[in-house]
This record gives structure tokens, sequence and C-alpha cells, in this order.
């Protein structure tokens, strides 16, 4: 066979795929094989995108009774195919543990199904909430969802299938062959693939059937993005298709994706550090040029995204992310491979009229690495009975983990076998070398952790600073 593309499509349509994945993966695989893919977005083509309304703002000019009417008509979707491969997992990134409330250990999804039962019945809201899962995450996530007595859920579907495609050999352009675990030839398309599986699994048809007419999409990892009427009014008010949540960038964000505004149509456009020429990477990453930051929280019209799904026949022409990896993600030495991926958030540039909203950090709170989950289970959050995660402040220490011994969440429960350590007076947080700790150990300021050279244990009740553990005498 001579055509590498056939050598995938025939895989795929082994393994099952629609005609619509086939297709899509034909858009992806295309744009790659001529070189479009991760064109550059040059600086002096855009503008920066400023004067953004805050939720603060927000809230302050709409009428709150109405807000419930707009929130009535709101469907929440949550992107659930995410592995957590970065951090070791082999199952759903939402199975995770992230806290005890009440004696019980909740999950990610635990924590989203409360909040949906929760909105539902303080504002008498129907709230229909649809998982994109993926074929790795699908049976795990379901088994959970139907084991909750609280959550109850018929007219709508509950999961859509996100779909897959085949990991690709980059220097000869076929999909791999891994011998030792057949699935880990297969990868998901990117969360821009939500698009092209939401028309097929006739999700809006039945959305718009009951009623409804907004659709609010966002991570299920990033506890922060609750079901909001106040918003849900705002995006109402303004008419737009579509509203992207962004949050301020602080020095730790500057390396993320950003939104900044085409000078040449005057549309938003979203922006990934990939899509960055090196020499526009100074401004790009200056947070007082390019203020605003992606949140990946997502508001659309049901009709508006309808029309623009029916204009491309299900397929939007999204950019192409190449994201190169390991067949097996937990191997380095395995073979190397690329995947073809497109971001949800770059839709945005599809729209005539699209907004931004800016958020607090309360409403994202994402857990992408051990170094975001060290601080989502620390004493710097308590859940509460709403199942929100609160904080003082929302201004978090800066956390770094030594990757070879807390990487992998089995390392990282191997070390905290207690808790996590107190974290309400920390600024930051460095450890480096293997440590383990005992029970109720407080850091603070500038805490950091040498590397001894061997294992090591800080003992239960320790207070550990910038000198690393605090000695028991006084000179």
């Amino acid at each position: 066979m001579t055509d590498p593309f056939e050598a995938a499509a025939t895989k795929m349509r082994g393994r099952g795929m629609s005609d619509m994945a086939i297709a899509q993966f034909h858009r992806l695989y295309d744009v790659w094989r001529s070189d479009s893919a991760g064109s550059w977005i040059r600086e002096d083509d855009v503008e920066p995108v400023v004067d953004v309304p805050s939720f603060h703002d927000v809230y302050g000019t709409i009428d709150h009774d109405k807000a419930v009417s707009a929130f009535s008509r709101t469907a929440f979707l949550k992107l659930n195919g995410g592995l957590g491969t970065s951090m070791g997992l082999s199952r759903a990134k939402s199975l995770l543990p992230v806290r005890r409330h009440k004696a019980r250990q909740m999950r990610f999804l635990d924590i989203i199904l409360g909040q949906v039962v929760t909105a539902r019945h303080r504002l008498r809201v129907p709230l229909p909430l649809t998982l994109m899962d993926s074929f790795r995450t699908s049976r795990d996530t379901m088994r959970v969802v139907d084991r909750n007595r609280r959550f109850e859920q018929s007219d709508v579907p509950l999961e859509i299938i996100q779909h897959q495609e085949p990991k690709i050999v980059e220097s000869t352009g076929l999909p791999v062959e891994f011998p030792a675990d057949h699935d880990l030839e297969w990868c998901p398309p990117g969360h821009g693939d939500l698009f092209s599986t939401i028309w097929e699994s006739g999700l809006l048809d039945v959305l718009e059937s009951r009623g409804f007419e907004y659709l609010f999409i966002s991570n299920s990892d990033n506890l922060g993005a609750r079901p909001s009427r106040t918003l849900a009014q705002h995006f109402e008010n303004t008419g737009a298709p579509i509203m992207v949540e962004v949050a301020v960038r602080t020095d730790a964000d500057r390396k993320g994706g950003h939104l900044v505004r085409d000078r040449g149509t005057g549309r938003l456009l979203l922006r990934e550090m990939s899509q960055v020429h090196p020499d526009d990477q100074s401004a790009a990453q200056d947070i007082s040029r390019h203020p605003y930051f992606n949140t990946n929280s997502i508001w659309m019209r049901i009709d508006a995204l309808r029309d623009m799904l029916a204009r491309y026949d299900g397929v939007l022409p999204l950019p192409v992310i190449v994201n190169r990896k390991t067949v097996d993600p937990t191997d380095p030495d395995s073979e190397k491979v690329i995947q073809l991926e497109t971001a949800m958030g770059a839709a945005v540039s599809l729209f005539e009229g699209a907004i931004c909203v800016q958020v607090d950090r309360m409403r994202f709170l994402p857990v992408k690495t051990t170094d975001d989950l060290f601080i989502m289970r620390s004493d710097r959050f308590h859940l509460t009975d709403s199942f929100e995660m609160e904080d003082g402040d929302y201004h978090f220490p800066s956390v770094n983990l030594d990757r070879r011994y807390y990487r992998n969440i089995e390392d990282f429960d191997e070390r905290f076998p207690y808790s996590i350590p107190s974290l309400a007076a920390a600024k930051s947080v460095t450890i480096e070398g293997d440590w383990t700790f005992g029970r109720n150990v407080i850091m603070y300021g500038d805490a950091r952790l040498e590397d001894q050279g061997h294992p090591s244990y800080v003992p239960d009740g320790q207070f550990v600073g910038p000198q690393g553990i605090e000695p028991d005498n006084w000179a």
C-alpha cells in the first residue's frame, strides 16, 4: 500500500471508526503533510486583547432573578477524555481523588456531579450534564456515575464518545504498530474533536428539542469551572455566538495560550505558544502586553454552533497541532510518534462577534501535574457543602517537586502517606531529592528541601522553611 493515509484510514475502518472520524483525521493529516500545521501567528498581524469586562462588572449589571431563566436554558458539557498520562495515570484523570469531604474521598467526577445536583436543587433548573469521554475513559467513568445515588438524568445523553485516530510514525507517515498493547496505537484528536463528536452524536438536536439554548463547556480537571447563572445571563444579554472565559496572566502563565485579535479581520484568535514565531517570543510572553490567557471554558449558543457545523459538514477548519510523544507515554524509550490534534478554543476565530469575559482564579483551578495536585489537596482549599473549592484569595504558592520522585501519582502518594503538608504560610515550595513526609508538617515562606543524595524523611509536626527543616534548638 503506497498511500500512508490510506493505511491509516483502513486501520480506522477496522477499528469501527465512522466516516466522520475518518474525514476529520484526513483533514488533520493533509494539513500536517502539507507543512502548514502550526503556522505562525505573527505579532505584527495581531492586536492585544484589552479592556475585557470582568465577572465583577457583569455581576453588578444583571437581573439576578432573570438570570435563573437563562440558566434554566443552559446545558453543561465536560471534556472528560484525558487519561492524566503526565502523572502516570492509565485511566480517566477525573477519577483521581482530590480531597475528603465528610469522611468521603472525593474524586473530580464526584465533585462535578455534586456541583450539578446542588445547582439543580437550589435553583430548580434542569441543568443537564454531558461528558465527552474517550474510548479509554468511558467504562470507568460511567460506572462511577451510575453509582451516584443523587444524580439522575434520562432525557439528555449523559455521554458522547470522542473519536480516535492512529498515532503516526513521523518519518513514514504510517500508523504505528505496538504489539505489546494495541490500544496504545490510538489517541484522541485533541479537545477540538468536541465539535465533530457533537455533530455526529445529534446532541444539539436533542438539546434544542428540549428548549435549551446555551452550552457551557469546560475541562473535567478544572473544578473552578462551575455552572454560573450570572455568566449565563450575561451571555444571553450580549447576543454573542460564543464567549470565552479568560483570566489575568501571571508570570506562571507566560507560556500558555492567550487570546489576540486579528488585525485583518478584527476577529478573536487563540494563539498557542507553538504558533508563536521565535522572534515574537518576548512580545507574546509579555503579560503587560497580552494580559489574558484562555481558561478553556467556553459558552456557546446552540443555534450558532449548529449552523457553523452544518456549514463545514461537521469538520471545523481549526489549526492543527502536532504533538510529539512516544507510543507508550510512560516509556520514554518506546517508539517516537506524532499525534495530530486541534484545540477547542481555536473555534473562536470562526465566529463573527465572539467575545471574552474575565473571570477570577476561583473559576480556573486546573490540575495538570502533581504540582497542581499538591496545592489542591492541601489546607489551602476547603470543599464546601455546595461542592465549591474555596480558598482565601486564590493566590497560590509556586510549587516545584522533583520530577524524579513526584511526577507519577503512585510515587507522589507514597511520599505523602498521611496528608499534604500545610501550605497556609508558604510563598513557594521546592523539593529536591527523595523526601517522604510525616504527619502535620508545616511549610512556610520559601520552603525548600535540598537533595540529600539518599531517601530522606520529614518527621511529624516539623516546620520546613527557606533553610529546610527548622532546627529544634535556637542559637
